[in-house]
C-alpha cells in the first residue's frame, strides 16, 4: 500500500535520529531527541516511543507497520543493546521488546553498520546485489557482510565486526583494550594518529605542521593532500594500503560482487579511492583479480543511518 510507512531509528551517542520512510526509501517525516544520558534507559525509550506516535499523528493517512533500529552493539538476535561504549545505559537492554511495548508494533533491530548494509542494499548501490561488503570509515570502523542476500550475523548476533580484526599485532591500542585492530589505521581518527606520527619521525615540511594539533582532523589532511602536501598524500597511501589489506583479506572468505566505503574518511575521493584501488591491484590474489568492485556508498549520508533502519524493518517486518 502506498500509504504504509516504517520508523527508522539511529541511536547515536548524542543524538538519536528517526524517520517514516516508504517502501521506496523515501523519508515523509522525520525527527531528532537526544539521546538520555540517563543510565535507565526506560525513560529514554517512552520518550522516543511519544515522539514517533507525535509524528504518525501529523500524518495520519500513513498506515504504520513497525520499526526498525540501528544501534551500537546492537544484537540482531536479540533485539538487545549490549554493553554499548558511548551510551549510558550500563548492561543488557532489551530495547526492541520495550519499543515494541510501546509503540503496539514490531520492532528489529540491528547495530548501525549492519543497519548500513541493509540500506545499501534495499536503497542504495546494492540493489540487486546477494554479495557485498560495506565498511564505514569515521570515528571507527563499522562494517557488514551480505552473503546470499542475507546480512551475516552468526550465533552470537555480533559476526562481521571487521573493524576490530587485528591487522597489525602490537600495533596502535584500541578502545576496545587490545592492540592493532584495523579501525585504529583506516578511520578518521585512524588516519590522523598516521599523519602526526609521520610529523614526529619525519622533518619534511608540510601544511599540517601550521595547524594547531589539536585542531588536525580528516578533512584537514584531505585539503592538505589536494594542495600537493606529500605528508598528507603519504598519510592518505598508508591508510589505503592498510585498507587494502583488509579488503583482499575479506574478500577471500566472502568473494562478494563489490565493497561499498562510507562515512567521513569517503569524502576524500581520489585521495582515497586511487590508492586503494592501487593495493589492491597488488595485493589480490590472481584468482579474485577483476571480480568485485569498490564503490562508494550510493545512500545520501545525511540520511544513511535512518533509512537502513528503515530498510532492515522493512525486510524483516
Amino acid at each position: 500500500m502506498d500509504n504504509e510507512v516504517v520508523a527508522g531509528i539511529d541511536i547515536g551517542g548524542t543524538n538519536t535520529s528517526f524517520a517514516l520512510v516508504n517502501g521506496k526509501g523515501e523519508i515523509l517525516a522525520e525527527g531528532r531527541t537526544r539521546t538520555d544520558d540517563n543510565p535507565d534507559p526506560d525513560p529514554f525509550i517512552k520518550k522516543l516511543a511519544r515522539e514517533i506516535r507525535s509524528l504518525l499523528g501529523k500524518n495520519s493517512k500513513f498506515s504504520f507497520k513497525g520499526a526498525g533500529v540501528g544501534a551500537p552493539n546492537g544484537n540482531y538476535h536479540e533485539g538487545t543493546i549490549e554493553l554499548p561504549p558511548n551510551l549510558a545505559w550500563k548492561g543488557i537492554t532489551p530495547f526492541a521488546d520495550k519499543l515494541s511495548e510501546q509503540l503496539d508494533k514490531p520492532v528489529v533491530l540491528t547495530n548501525d553498520a549492519n543497519a548500513a548494509a541493509v540500506g545499501e542494499m534495499m536503497f542504495g548501490g546494492a540493489r540487486g546485489m546477494k554479495e557485498f561488503i560495506i565498511l564505514t570509515l569515521g570515528t571507527g570502523l563499522g562494517s557488514g557482510f551480505v552473503v546470499n542476500g542475507r546480512v551475516v550475523y552468526g550465533h552470537t548476533g555480533f559476526a562481521g565486526e571487521y573493524g576490530h580484526v587485528i591487522i597489525k599485532p602490537g600495533g596502535r591500542e584500541c578502545g576496545c583494550g587490545r592492540q592493532g585492530c584495523l579501525e585504529t589505521y583506516v578511520s578518521a581518527t585512524g588516519i590522523v594518529r598516521t599523519a602526526k606520527i609521520f610529523m614526529e619521525k619525519r622533518k619534511d615540511d608540510s601544511l599540517l605542521r601550521h595547524i594547531n594539533p589539536a585542531d588536525i582532523d580528516s578533512r584537514k589532511i584531505a585539503e592538505a593532500a589536494a594542495e600537493g602536501d606529500k605528508l598528507s598524500i603519504d598519510a592518505f597511501d598508508y591508510t589505503a594500503e592498510k585498507l587494502a589489506l583488509a579488503i583482499v583479506n575479506a574478500i577471500v572468505v566472502t568473494s562478494p560482487e563489490a565493497v561499498f566505503l562510507f562515512g567521513g574518511l569517503t569524502k576524500a575521493g581520489k585521495l582515497l579511492f586511487d590508492p586503494l584501488q592501487k593495493h589492491v591491484d597488488r595485493l589480490i590474489q590472481p584468482v579474485f583479480r577483476d571480480t568485485f568492485k569498490i564503490l562508494p556508498s550510493a545512500l545520501p549520508e545525511a540520511n544513511a543511518a535512518v533509512l537502513g533502519a528503515a530498510g532492515l524493518a522493512w525486510k524483516e517486518l
